[in-house]
């Protein structure tokens, strides 16, 4: 774990990357700000979780990170160790963690449960989305009090490095740690953030359950993400096996690819972040 400080005194505000070593967006948004050095109005604490996973391009070594938590400093696995260190370091700062995925190209939020932290600094970001993982969250560092993930956009691409820097500058300017979100002053491009966000501008989704996927040689998904599946509807094909929808839903997270066992989740629309 690699940790860097912008500002003197004790952090309250912290941005974390690297949590999965396969998904380079974060370290390359922390690094970006440890470059820069930007004149911060409160300490932060900038994160490169798993080190040791990012060097070998793999998402974990023993276990996923970002479900080990609150982990063991007598761990027998790396991430287990790892969990433990980390959220002592995150201890009394609201948090954001900065991820990527293999199903949606635009940047999205993720919250334990809505909260005052998910109510204050969602708007302020470049996301129109904000998913509820509520029943979903055991062993995420987000059932760390005062956290709100974000999927930044396709895993190792450009784009995911680039929203993961707007992003981490965005949930800055919220917190009060620095006076603007871009470098220049001018409000982050999106579908949100800035002075004029609103809580009506983001939709809110809550998971439902997973979705599962069979053992297959070939899959393929018919349908959005966040777009509604109706009744009936056709939504995936396992080796040649399709699986329609029992009831209405709306995917989340869902791709022929990003999860071994699930295509992804089954959410319900609740809303907006108001």
């Amino acid at each position: 774990m690699r940790i860097h400080q912008l500002g003197d005194g004790v952090p309250e505000v912290a941005v974390v990357g690297g949590i999965h070593g396969d998904e380079p967006c974060g370290p390359a948004a922390v690094e970006r700000l440890v470059a820069e050095a930007p004149p911060v109005e409160r300490p932060v604490k900038l994160v490169v979780a798993n080190e040791e996973a990012l060097a070998r391009d793999e998402r974990f070594l023993d276990e996923d990170l970002n479900r080990a938590f609150p982990g063991d400093a007598d761990a027998d696995g790396h991430e287990g160790r790892l969990a433990h260190d980390l959220a002592r370091e995150l201890e009394g700062c609201t948090t954001l963690a900065l991820h990527s995925t293999q199903s949606f190209a635009d940047p999205f939020a993720l919250c334990d449960t809505v909260d005052e932290i998910a109510r204050a600094v969602v708007p302020h970001l470049p996301v129109d989305t904000l998913i509820e993982t509520d029943l979903f969250t055991e062993g995420r560092l987000i059932e760390h009090p005062h956290t709100v993930e974000v999927e930044c956009g396709l895993q190792g691409s450009d784009d995911a490095a680039d929203n993961a820097y707007r992003l981490a500058r965005s949930f800055l300017a919220a917190t009060g740690a620095l006076d603007a979100p871009t470098p220049d002053g001018s409000n982050p491009e999106g579908p949100t953030g800035g002075e004029d966000a609103t809580a009506d501008d983001v939709a809110v989704f809550r998971l439902l359950q997973p979705v599962g996927k069979p053992p297959a040689d070939e899959y393929e998904v018919f349908v959005d993400n966040f777009e509604r599946v109706e009744t009936g509807e056709r939504f995936a094909v396992a080796d040649g096996e399709t699986f329609t929808a029992d009831e209405p839903f709306y995917p989340v997270l869902m791709s022929a690819g990003g999860y071994a066992d699930v295509f992804g989740y089954a959410a319900e629309k609740v809303g907006s972040l108001e």
